[in-house]
């Protein structure tokens, strides 16, 4: 498969969209408000780790010591915030700042299987993380199941985000779906773009896959639209055509955690 790249400018417009739509639900549904999609947090929560992350990025990009970041303290600092909104807001835009100032040659660390240079792999996994969490304040407006409906992001952007998940996120040692009876699987979209992956009790394999090469014999198979694949993959919701129950296999461990 041919994957349309998103530029560092659409990854940033992204994360500007991103943070604008997390503070907008976020006020609007109160900073004491469950957030259904991360269980046992509030908004406060989701909003201290959101405000957590983009300082703790903008610190990586800047080319500073990541391991001299205290995030526990800048986590505890956004839930004691008066206006955590605004402090998420006022941590966002250094970020986005520094982004943009970054050249393209940005020689920081990238941690993600199959990275893209550092200042592209930042922009674009802060535009994901944020949107991620942004689709979670709206979770916790509107207290019910989130649909493709919901996701703003062009198709683009959608595949752009499954991509990341299942290339660069699930093929890292400590993540993605692990099965002690090896089987194959596929993840397609309705615009034709699949990824195949190997699972075993190791790391999986995942690789962008052509269409017109056939699925590996008896894969099981998981197809959707991007935006429904994006929520379900990210286990935010959607609808999707999983007649093996693959989510249900994936969720636990194909989980991205800090």
């Amino acid at each position: 498969m041919t994957l349309v790249t998103p530029t560092v400018e659409e990854h940033l417009a992204g994360l500007d969209a991103a943070v604008d739509r997390m503070a907008v639900w976020s006020r609007s549904a109160g900073v004491d408000a469950p957030v259904p999609t991360c269980p046992g947090w509030t908004v406060r929560d989701l909003l201290a780790h959101q405000g957590m992350v983009h300082r703790w990025a903008t610190a990586v990009v800047r080319g500073d010591d990541p391991a001299g970041v205290d995030d526990a303290a800048i986590e505890a600092e956004g839930r004691a915030s008066g206006d955590p909104v605004g402090w998420l807001l006022d941590g966002a835009l250094p970020l986005v700042d520094a982004l943009r100032a970054a050249p393209d040659d940005l020689a920081v660390m990238t941690f993600l299987k199959e990275a893209p240079p550092a200042r592209a792999f930042w922009a674009r996994l802060q535009c994901h993380e944020t949107t991620v969490h942004a689709l979670d304040a709206r979770a916790a407006l509107e207290a019910r199941p989130l649909t493709a409906d919901d996701l703003w992001l062009t198709d683009a952007l959608a595949t752009d985000g499954i991509d990341e998940l299942l290339v660069g996120f699930w093929q890292r040692r400590t993540k993605g779906p692990r099965s002690e009876n090896p089987y194959s699987a596929s993840v397609s979209t309705g615009e034709g773009d699949t990824w195949t992956l190997e699972v075993s009790d190791q790391s999986p394999v995942t690789r962008r896959h052509e269409v017109r090469d056939g699925i590996p014999s008896g894969a099981r198979t998981l197809r959707g639209s991007a935006a429904d694949l994006y929520l379900a993959l990210w286990n935010r919701g959607g609808t999707v055509d999983d007649p093996t129950g693959l989510l249900d296999t994936w969720r636990e461990r194909g989980a991205v955690t800090w």
